[in-house]
C-alpha cells in the first residue's frame, strides 16, 4: 500500500501481548514499610489524622490499635485552626460529644498488650462529655499501662469574653469533673487548665488528687483578685502560669520542682514566693510592663531560698525595666551556680553595661544572650508605663571567666 508520496507504507500487525507489568516505581512503597516505621510516622501527627490516613489502605487498617502515642484534640474535629469559623453553643456541645465518643472508641479498641507511652487529650470542659472522657481514660488506666497522661481543657468562651461569673461557673464544672473522675486525675502526669476562678481550697484539692502530676499549667486561673495560691506537691517538676489575678504564688513545699515560668503576673509586688524547692534550676519571667509596678524585682530577695538556679530567662516586652541591678555582694549567693542567662526585649536605653551586674555576680556563667529591640516598633507601650532608671556602674573586674 502506497502513501501520497508514492512510498510504500508498512502496516504493523496488532499485538496480542498483555500490557507490561507495573514497574517498581508504580508500587505503593508506603504499604511495604515495616509496622514499627509506619507507627513512628503516624505517631507524629494528631491521632485522628493518623486514623484517617490508615483508612485509605487495607494494609494500614490494623495500625491505629497499635499506636502508643495518642493525641486526641478538639481542634482536629472542630477545625479551630480556621479563624474564619464561628461556633455557637450548639456547635461546642456537638464537638464535645464527638471528642468523647472518639476517645472511648480509640481507647477501648486498641491492643492492651501495647503500653500507652503518652496520652494527651484536649477537650472542651462541659458537664456530661468531660465525665465521659474521664471515665474512658480511667478504664484505660485500669486495664492498660499508661506511662504519661495529659488533660488540656478549654472553656466554651475565651477569656476576653468571660464575665467573672463565667470563671466561677467553669471552675464549678471542673470541680464536679474532678470529683466524678478522681481515678483518671490520679493517673495524670500533666494538666493544663484555662479560665477558672477557684475557691480557696480548690487548688490544694486538685494537687492532692493528681498524685502523679509532674507538670501543671494555669492560664488565666486564680482564686479571686489579689488571691494567693499555695502549691505543695511531691512529684511536680514544672509549673507554668499565664496571667491570672493572683497577688502571689507561694511554692511552699515542692521538692522535685525544676522549672518555673510566669507570664504577665497581675501583682504589683513580687509574684513568686519560694519555700522548699531544692531542685529548682530554671526560672523564666515575662512581663510587658503596662501595669505600673510599685517597685522593681530584686533578684537577691526573690531568689533568697533558691541558690541552685542555673538558667534565667527575663523577657521585658516593653520600655519598662522591672529588674533592679544589684551589687555582686548581694547577688552572688543566689547566682553563683547560674550558667545561662537570656535577656529578651531589652529597650534601646539598656546597653551592655547594664547587664554587668549579672556578669559580676555569676562566676559560673557560660552563656549570655541579649536581644535589644526598638520599643516603639516592637514592644507594648502604655501611658502608665514609665521607664525605670537603669544606670549602672560596673565593677572593674568581671568575675566570670568561662563566658
Amino acid at each position: 500500500m502506497k502513501n501520497k508520496n508514492g512510498r510504500r507504507r508498512c502496516s504493523k500487525p496488532a499485538s496480542n501481548k498483555p500490557a507490561a507489568a507495573a514497574t517498581p516505581s508504580n508500587v505503593d512503597r508506603l504499604s511495604k514499610l515495616p509496622d514499627d516505621l509506619l507507627l513512628n510516622i503516624l505517631e507524629r501527627v494528631d491521632t485522628l489524622d493518623a486514623i484517617r490516613t490508615c483508612i485509605l489502605s487495607k494494609r494500614l487498617l490494623k495500625l491505629p490499635t497499635m499506636l502508643s502515642h495518642l493525641f486526641i484534640s478538639v481542634g482536629s474535629i472542630s477545625c479551630h485552626h480556621n479563624p474564619a469559623l464561628e461556633f455557637g453553643i450548639r456547635d461546642v456541645l456537638r464537638i464535645s460529644h464527638a471528642v468523647a465518643g472518639v476517645t472511648d472508641n480509640i481507647l477501648s479498641r486498641r491492643t492492651p498488650a501495647i503500653a500507652i507511652s503518652e496520652l494527651k487529650i484536649r477537650f472542651v470542659l462541659t458537664d456530661h462529655d468531660s465525665v465521659c472522657i474521664g471515665k474512658s481514660v480511667a478504664r484505660a488506666m485500669a486495664t492498660q499501662k499508661v506511662e504519661k497522661a495529659e488533660f488540656q481543657m478549654v472553656t466554651e468562651k475565651a477569656y476576653g469574653d468571660c464575665h467573672p461569673d463565667y470563671l466561677l461557673h467553669f471552675a464549678s464544672h471542673f470541680n464536679a469533673f474532678l470529683g466524678a473522675c478522681s481515678d483518671a486525675f490520679a493517673g495524670l502526669t500533666r494538666l493544663w487548665l484555662r479560665n477558672l476562678r477557684f475557691g480557696e481550697l480548690d487548688i490544694p484539692n486538685i494537687l492532692s488528687t493528681c498524685k502523679r502530676l509532674e507538670s501543671l499549667c494555669l492560664t488565666n486561673c486564680d482564686s479571686g483578685i489579689y488571691s494567693v495560691l499555695q502549691i505543695e506537691h511531691d512529684q511536680l517538676v514544672e509549673l507554668v502560669v499565664h496571667s491570672g489575678k493572683c497577688e502571689r504564688i507561694e511554692l511552699t513545699c515542692v521538692p522535685k520542682l525544676q522549672r518555673v515560668s510566669y507570664y504577665n503576673w497581675f501583682s504589683c509586688e513580687d509574684p513568686l514566693s519560694f519555700g522548699f524547692v531544692p531542685r529548682l534550676s530554671k526560672l523564666s519571667l515575662t512581663k510587658d510592663g503596662t501595669r505600673l509596678r510599685k517597685k522593681t524585682l530584686e533578684l537577691s530577695q526573690l531568689l533568697a531560698n533558691v541558690p541552685s538556679i542555673t538558667g534565667l530567662h527575663l523577657d521585658f516586652q516593653s520600655e519598662k525595666i522591672w529588674v533592679l541591678p544589684e551589687c555582686p555582694k548581694l547577688l552572688t549567693p543566689v547566682l553563683r551556680k547560674l550558667q545561662q542567662v537570656n535577656l529578651v526585649n531589652l529597650p534601646e536605653g539598656c546597653d551592655f553595661a547594664w547587664t554587668m551586674f549579672i556578669l559580676e555576680a555569676a562566676p559560673s556563667l557560660e552563656e549570655l544572650c541579649i536581644t535589644v529591640l526598638d520599643h516603639s516598633c516592637n514592644m507594648v507601650t502604655d501611658k502608665h508605663c514609665e521607664k525605670a532608671e537603669v544606670e549602672w556602674k560596673p565593677y572593674p573586674l568581671i568575675s566570670s571567666t568561662r563566658i
